[in-house]
């Protein structure tokens, strides 16, 4: 008996090392549509407590058919410290899975390996862009973006000739038919070239003092009351799967309430939105009510634009299909499920309107689609997308992991 106690003993210490290499991770969902390129993440301390020592240039994330795939692990915590080199100090470990439609559960293990994982092609990118004024632009694979910094809103130097000037927080669309990253190239090849569609698409976006495609600001019943352009930029995770930057907003006057703002982005590959986490700051602690904008105008002078809207109230969503004289067909959505309040317009803008409270995130999805990109050529493709897409945000995924 004693013997087979320690045979059964040593088993158990095999199998608990052997545990301790691989965990499995079921994601399961209730919606009966389909997920496409679903973000999962995963906290590193629930992967560090499965897996201890696991480090993230040393494992392997791979489906249920064994197949090796792209992950990335953010380190976005303040109190990020690992002195001894096990792996705590990481954020969350990150991958995606496409769900087809009646597809409810994805199985996945990470796994401990001896080598060094593959750099993954990166599908997102965020950066301050200081040859251009300041700008701040970020992108994925299906939509780029960009928003003004301060060297853009101060004025003409004295003995300057020229100087473009633009005072707004407007959210800018830079409108791709290409999957690759393009904000580095289209900057290289200087502000002439990018409004024209040289085969990976155009800046064809107006924004001005708009708000753009999700910029936002206080409303009180008649006005919208803006901030200028941001002030300072972070970058906590560029790719290759998510990107997450934080904007700040210096404090404006917003109908006698002093006000200031920190816009959180989170960028997912994949995604036509993105998630915007919007901390507004209110001197004397009230709420707030926010509006979130799509321009009214957005299209160039001479397109002869005309946009049909599609409000939203159950979804808390708000959509234009904008069709152009030349260049093609662009829809722009707003969505706020969880502080949606109803629906305004001022001159510039239409508006959805979401509370807020002082301090607390209010969160909202904005981004658009381009019909040459192929993905959206008619109104209803488009308001497809943005139904499902505001159920899935209401419904998010379930992650278990099991040894």
């Amino acid at each position: 008996m004693k013997t087979r106690s320690l045979l059964l003993g040593a088993l158990a210490s095999v199998q608990a090392l052997f545990a301790a290499d691989r965990v499995t991770v079921t994601v399961t969902h209730d919606l009966d549509i389909a997920r496409p390129s679903e973000t999962i993440t995963i906290p590193w301390k629930d992967v560090n407590a499965a897996l201890p020592g696991a480090l993230l240039q040393k494992i392997a994330v791979k489906d249920a058919a064994g197949n090796v795939i792209p992950y990335q692990v953010t380190n976005v915590l303040p109190q990020a410290k690992d002195p001894k080199g096990e792996g705590l100090a990481y954020g969350d470990l990150i991958f995606q899975h496409t769900f087809a439609a009646g597809e409810k559960s994805a199985k996945f293990t990470v796994e401990k390996i001896e080598g060094v994982a593959p750099v993954f092609p990166s599908k997102v990118s965020a950066r301050y862009i200081g040859e251009r004024l300041d700008d701040f632009a970020w992108e994925n694979d299906k939509v780029a973006h960009r928003t003004y910094g301060p060297a853009l809103a101060a004025p003409v130097p004295a003995g300057v000739s020229v100087k473009e000037v633009l005072v707004t927080s407007g959210l800018d669309i830079w409108s791709k038919r290409v999957n690759y990253l393009i904000v580095d190239r289209w900057y290289n090849k200087g502000h002439d070239h990018y409004h024209k569609d040289q085969g990976e698409g155009m800046d064809m976006y107006s924004v001005g003092p708009s708000r753009g495609c999700g910029g936002t600001g206080i409303w009180d019943g008649k006005t919208l009351h803006v901030a200028r352009n941001y002030s300072s930029w972070k970058v906590l995770a560029n790719g290759p799967i998510r990107a997450i930057f934080e904007l700040t907003f210096d404090t404006w006057m917003a109908n006698g309430t002093m006000v200031s703002e920190v816009k959180r982005f989170t960028v997912d590959a994949g995604h036509n939105l993105d998630r915007i986490d919007s901390t507004f700051t209110v001197v004397g602690g009230k709420d707030v009510t926010v509006g979130i904008g799509l321009n009214k105008t957005p299209a160039d002078k001479g397109q002869d634009e005309k946009i049909a809207l599609t409000p939203v109230k159950e979804a808390g969503s708000f959509t234009q299909w904008i069709v152009q004289k030349t260049n093609g067909d662009l829809g722009t959505a707003i969505i706020a499920p969880d502080h949606f309040i109803g629906f305004a317009e001022d001159e510039r803008n239409h508006l959805l309107l979401a509370n807020a409270k002082s301090g607390q995130a209010l969160r909202y999805y904005a981004g658009a689609g381009w019909s040459r990109a192929g993905e959206f050529t008619t109104q209803q493709s488009w308001n497809d997308y943005i139904a499902a897409f505001a159920r899935r945000a209401t419904s998010p995924v379930k992650v278990t992991l099991t040894p």
